[in-house]
């Protein structure tokens, strides 16, 4: 029997390596500036072992992202445990409570949410697969709850403007963590206080939702 190509006794734990030290480098350096050497020194494998495993360097960025994406929703599951008679304000707590968690949770690693932010300033070809595989699914979730908040009353627009609205508020307390911890401190970002901020912004949608809807209603 043949030696493994690059004599590796785990392949499936160097393939591991692989992705979260390239998590790391092009979290800290971006795509272009990243360098498949950094990627495999700080995983401690053969430089080879990018091409066995993932064929070359785009092929490696849109598998770290795609992989970290699962992982943290693995972790935090969109549903969070709820089960098929839950309500529509039941299933929206839930999607705001993983969506805040995936981006705030300080017991791992910071790169994903990191490299992220930076994939939506430049954006690679690696985003359209990210989009089809894991983004749009929570998408058409979230848009199935808003249409059962609104109860049927709104059109497909007002429903992707109201989800937009509700992605836009779990957003801004990522994006912008520098300022708000330097207006209010950072025990905003503790796990009670990400809790709250989970409820309001829960509460908030909720009740924009119902007058919009009403409003529909009455227009009728």
């Amino acid at each position: 029997m043949s030696a493994h190509p690059l004599n590796d006794t785990a392949p499936i734990q160097t393939r591991d390596r692989l992705l979260d030290s390239a998590g790391e480098i092009f979290a800290e350096r971006g795509f272009h500036a990243a360098t498949v050497r950094d990627i495999s020194d700080r995983a401690h494998a053969n430089i080879a072992s990018i091409n066995y495993h993932f064929g070359d360097k785009e092929r490696l960025y849109a598998e770290v992202l795609k992989s970290g994406a699962k992982k943290v929703l693995d972790r935090f599951p969109p549903d969070q445990g709820l089960n098929e008679y839950s309500t529509f304000e039941e299933q929206l707590q839930a999607f705001v409570s993983s969506f805040i968690s995936r981006f705030l949770d300080p017991s791992g690693p910071d790169w994903h949410a990191r490299l992220c932010a930076r994939e939506m300033i430049e954006p690679t070809e690696a985003l359209d697969e990210l989009v089809r595989d894991v983004i749009r699914p929570l998408s058409e979730r979230l848009h199935l709850i808003v249409r059962g908040l609104s109860g049927g009353q709104f059109s497909d627009e007002r429903v992707r403007l109201c989800a937009l609205s509700i992605i836009g508020q779990m957003l801004f307390y990522h994006h912008n963590r520098p300022v708000i911890e330097r207006l209010y401190g950072k025990q905003l970002y503790v796990n009670r206080e990400v809790e709250r901020v989970t409820r309001h912004i829960t509460e908030f949608s909720i009740q924009a939702i119902r007058h919009i809807a009403k409003s529909k209603a009455q227009e009728k």
